[in-house]
């Protein structure tokens, strides 16, 4: 069984990497890195895995699919690089940070400090073409994930999920509420964050809901200046899933 991820994450997914759909997947990423711009490279297409342990994870912030424009995606939802420009639903989570617990916005949205303090940065969807949003989407990735969170549902230590718009909410049904809290409420795209974003305080209840597990809460405060050379490559670039 080839090694994808380098840690507890490969035996809760390594059997997903045997199976028919996902040599399907393989088949068909492949050609698409081949012959087309797919986000993110081949290399982070695992990064919220590598960065995030399975037994680590305290909080799986729920997205959809990568970023679809140049040098945005690394392989974790809502993250972007050092030096990149703050996408707008990022724009807006940092609006409802500073809102629900007065921590002022800082000008990167590299999400590392979160990754490795146990919040899972994870998209339903691990791979997109650049400029067309979705058009990965129906092709395996979902199996895939719907297996990595009905994992961290089942699991001993439960997990805060924070589930952002309809398609993050869809995933509710792979979720324990007896066992996990779930927090949902609109997406922060500019499209819906007014419906029911700004306001749900994320932040604040899911560090309550940590506190009451016995868990420490997460420190949401992002250092203000991060550099490019900071990115984590740790098993990425020992071998791409291509």
């Amino acid at each position: 069984m080839k090694t994808l991820i380098h840690n507890d994450w490969q035996a809760v997914l390594g059997p997903e990497f045997e199976k028919e759909y996902y040599k399907r997947l393989h088949a068909f990423l492949k050609k698409e890195y081949t012959t087309k711009q797919i986000y993110p490279d081949m290399y982070h297409i695992f990064q919220a895995f590598e960065w995030t342990p399975f037994s680590k994870v305290k909080v799986c912030i729920l997205g959809q699919d990568p970023y679809h424009g140049p040098h945005q995606a690394h392989g974790c939802s809502f993250s972007v690089l050092p030096g990149v420009k703050l996408p707008p639903s990022l724009v807006n989570i940092y609006k409802e940070l500073q809102a629900d617990l007065g921590i002022k916005p800082v000008t990167h949205g590299y999400l590392e400090k979160w990754a490795k303090q146990g919040v899972l940065l994870l998209n339903t969807v691990l791979t997109v073409r650049n400029g067309q949003a979705f058009s990965h989407r129906g092709k395996g990735w979902e199996q895939l994930t719907d297996k990595a969170i009905s994992s961290l549902s089942a699991r001993t230590e439960p997990v805060v999920f924070i589930l952002w718009g309809r398609s993050a909410q869809d995933k509710i049904k792979l979720i324990d509420e007896k066992r996990n809290v779930v927090l949902s409420s609109a997406h922060p795209s500019p499209l819906s964050a007014h419906r029911g974003f700004f306001g749900s305080r994320p932040f604040s209840k899911t560090n309550a809901a940590l506190t009451a597990m016995g868990e420490q809460p997460i420190d949401w405060q992002l250092p203000e200046h991060v550099a490019a050379a900071e990115l984590n490559n740790d098993g990425g670039r020992q071998n791409g899933v291509i």
